[in-house]
């Protein structure tokens, strides 16, 4: 049974690329929530690399993500972690998936070496290998 988790555009482009990590973010799909915000951003790069929109669309739909809509709250939450998250780097997509993590109190994964340094009282699960910080 899959595991509950939130997942960045990072933890996404991931498995799309069997890139490093790809096997523990498979084990949150299907059923991982997404921001449509952090969708948009995988979305950009696969047309960025040249995939046709059907394709893209196929790909990313075959996936069984649970597509979370970025709302006035979520917006907020997201713009709150601004001031804590700035030293790291982190963007709006990451903000993003960092709100929406902690309003369903499940683990976000990603890529993000950045994230490690963050004290957000989050699950955050870096999908590279020996690698995970709380």
């Amino acid at each position: 049974m899959a595991e509950a988790a939130v997942v960045d555009a990072s933890a996404l482009l991931a498995l799309l690329g069997q890139e490093p990590g790809w096997e523990v973010v498979a084990k949150s799909i299907p059923g991982a929530f997404v921001s449509a915000v952090n969708l948009a951003e995988v979305a950009s790069k696969l047309a960025e690399h040249g995939m046709p929109e059907d394709e893209i669309r196929q790909a990313l739909g075959g996936l069984g993500l649970e597509v979370v809509a970025f709302g006035e709250e979520m917006a907020i939450a997201a713009g709150v972690l601004r001031p804590r998250t700035k030293s790291a780097g982190l963007s709006l997509g990451d903000r993003a998936c960092l709100a929406l993590a902690y309003e369903l109190k499940l683990p976000a994964y990603t890529t993000d070496q950045a994230w490690s340094e963050l004290r957000l009282g989050i699950d955050i699960r870096l999908v590279r290998p020996g690698r995970r910080h709380r």
